[in-house]
């Protein structure tokens, strides 16, 4: 393998000429730099990427960092950053925190070790004054972490209520909420929008609200306490469609139909939704375009470009399907 001291001797310039061809940087006569070209097509050179980094200060490569690879949300909403910073130039390290602070932390500390170039992060457990810490730029995806940072989040309180609303006008009557984990913003936001359509209803109590926790098993027995302890109840809002996946089960479970005893309705709108028996009615978050406008927003920041609106808070659509 061809090293770019073997290209200055072919080129008959040194190897500081040669650098700076490679890395666009500095003065080369136009004779030199032909030549130099020349000699690398001729051996075949391929430049150590380490190196470069370390002479640009730049390694072209970002950091994404999300609470839970085994939620079906958080694959295609990478898939979507990683397809846009290839068209980028920039490759991606994933890691997955399991929402675990320790965890999030060593692979914090292992990024930056990396020369990372910039960090795109879903966490409910990362601080604002962590954050600052952190010498890089730095967008917040599906969470908002502090106030400032730069974030990509959808109207998770209207969309909330969409689905409660939604299930009121099919004429169900005692609906309840599978909620997500106390400590994230969205799951917080969604279980206001549900108070604000039925918190003033005759019949609500606070024992309608079950802890599902983002999870399928979790909200599989919290259905099952739920309807065990609320046999009334015919609509459920899950504050995600896999904790509406595993109410479903637990209906099923229970000896009752989905719709015909409980109807149900998801917030946000993975593939895997349309798979389910029945099919899922959900609130669909524009999952790629999240992740589309992070990674162009860090690179954005990364080029020191201006960057015209820090906080975007997209819209959520209802798709109705079978189980409603």
């Amino acid at each position: 393998m061809a090293s770019i001291k073997d290209v200055a001797g072919r080129a008959g310039v040194s190897v500081a000429t040669v650098s700076r061809v490679l890395n666009d940087k500095g003065y080369v006569s136009e004779e030199s730099r032909k030549k130099v070209q020349q000699a690398i097509k001729d051996l075949n050179y391929k430049p150590n990427a380490v190196a470069r980094s370390l002479f640009n200060k730049q390694s072209k490569t970002i950091g994404l960092m999300v609470p839970d690879i085994m939620n079906p949300f958080f694959p295609e909403l990478a898939r979507a950053v990683e397809d846009t910073l290839a068209e980028l130039g920039y490759t991606v390290i994933l890691c997955n925190s399991d929402e675990d602070t320790d965890k999030e932390q060593s692979y914090l500390e292992m990024m930056m070790q990396k020369y990372v170039d910039g960090l795109i992060v879903s966490s409910n457990t990362l601080s604002a004054e962590r954050v600052k810490e952190f010498k890089m730029p730095i967008v917040s995806m599906d969470r908002e972490i502090a106030k400032g940072l730069p974030s990509i989040i959808v109207e998770n309180k209207k969309g909330a209520k969409m689905a409660v609303s939604f299930l009121k006008e099919k004429g169900r009557k005692r609906i309840a909420h599978i909620r997500g984990p106390h400590s994230v913003g969205n799951a917080i936001d969604r279980c206001e929008g549900y108070r604000e359509v039925v918190g003033g209803e005759p019949w609500f109590k606070e024992s309608y609200i079950a802890y599902g926790n983002y999870d399928m098993k979790t909200s599989i027995n919290a259905t099952i306490k739920l309807l065990k302890l609320h046999p009334e109840i015919d609509g459920i809002f899950a504050a995600n469609d896999i904790s509406a996946i595993g109410a479903i089960k637990a209906v099923h479970k229970l000896g009752k139909k989905v719709p015909e005893d409980v109807a149900i309705v998801g917030f946000d709108g993975i593939t895997l939704s349309e798979a389910t028996t029945p099919e899922l009615t959900t609130i669909a978050q524009p999952i790629y375009e999240m992740g589309e406008k992070a990674a162009k927003m860090l690179v954005e920041m990364i080029k020191q470009q201006q960057v015209e609106q820090t906080i975007y808070r997209l819209d959520v659509q209802l798709i109705e399907r079978q189980s409603t």
